[in-house]
């Protein structure tokens, strides 16, 4: 069962754990990058432990505020934008849209970057209203299959696929993120069948696959938890592009062959 989005947050203000003034890998140019506290889900490779909990350590921070820091760097965001990510933004829904309807307005380019692990078409009026003023999700897919997923981060992937099929309904543009970890995500036949799965959604147009990495192991031993994934190595960067490959097989087999049939329908 998911987390429900978080209620309106005092005066519609956001738990923040950090914010990164010039990130260049959360979307495109160089952005504001701001991590949200709190996440439903607890992925076996996270190097963001202390995000999970949504109390405190935080920072209570107004949209204004946070559209204040990035007015003071605005020179350097011409081609970047605004970040959100975590922890999982979506739990703090209500923040999220004044947020995005605050930066939008200044057409500031707005990039959501979440499991959706807590989508849910009950809240879909927030989701509109969130969705209009987003110029960009990038999508984190942890696992195609089910029971895996469920086991690498304690959740199904059924919300996760809800939120895409909503998303390729509102014809948002769309980044599919995909991390590649050893003996969990790194499968050739689950990295095709991946790839085969989300060709079925126009609203794709890429896919970013990173490479697992061990650079969150302190932060666990810090927080006095285990890390659950001890002795494991980091990806190269060759092996991440055969799992790239791998993806784009699937990606492309699929997007062939329908076109394929859509040329033998007799008219």
């Amino acid at each position: 069962m998911t987390s429900s989005p978080e209620p309106s947050i005092t005066a519609c203000k956001g738990r923040i754990h950090s914010i990164e003034s010039f990130g260049t890998v959360d979307g495109p140019g160089i952005r504001l990058v701001i991590f949200f506290k709190g996440c439903p889900m607890r992925c076996l490779y996270c190097h963001n432990p202390d995000t999970w909990e949504i109390g405190q350590p935080y920072t209570l921070l107004s949209a204004d505020e946070i559209l204040a820091q990035y007015r003071k760097n605005e020179v350097f965001y011409e081609k970047g934008g605004i970040t959100a990510t975590g922890g999982e933004p979506l739990l703090q829904l209500d923040f999220l849209i004044d947020l995005f309807e605050k930066g939008h307005k200044e057409k500031i380019h707005t990039c959501l970057d979440t499991s959706g692990i807590t989508f849910h078409k009950d809240h879909s009026d927030k989701y509109d209203r969130l969705l209009a003023a987003t110029d960009l999700v990038l999508l984190d897919i942890k696992h195609v299959d089910d029971a895996i997923h469920q086991k690498l981060t304690g959740h199904s992937n059924k919300p996760v696929f809800d939120f895409l099929a909503y998303l390729d309904q509102k014809g948002k543009k769309v980044i599919i993120r995909h991390v590649v970890v050893p003996d969990w995500t790194d499968d050739s036949h689950y990295l095709r069948l991946l790839g085969q799965k989300i060709a079925h959604y126009r609203c794709v147009k890429g896919i970013d696959v990173l490479g697992y990495h061990t650079m969150g192991v302190e932060k666990y031993r810090q927080l006095g938890i285990d890390y659950p994934l001890s002795g494991a190595k980091n990806l190269s960067n060759e092996e991440r592009q055969k799992a790239r490959q791998c993806i784009l097989q699937g990606f492309r087999s699929y997007r062939l062959n329908k076109k394929r049939a859509f040329c033998n329908i007799a008219l």
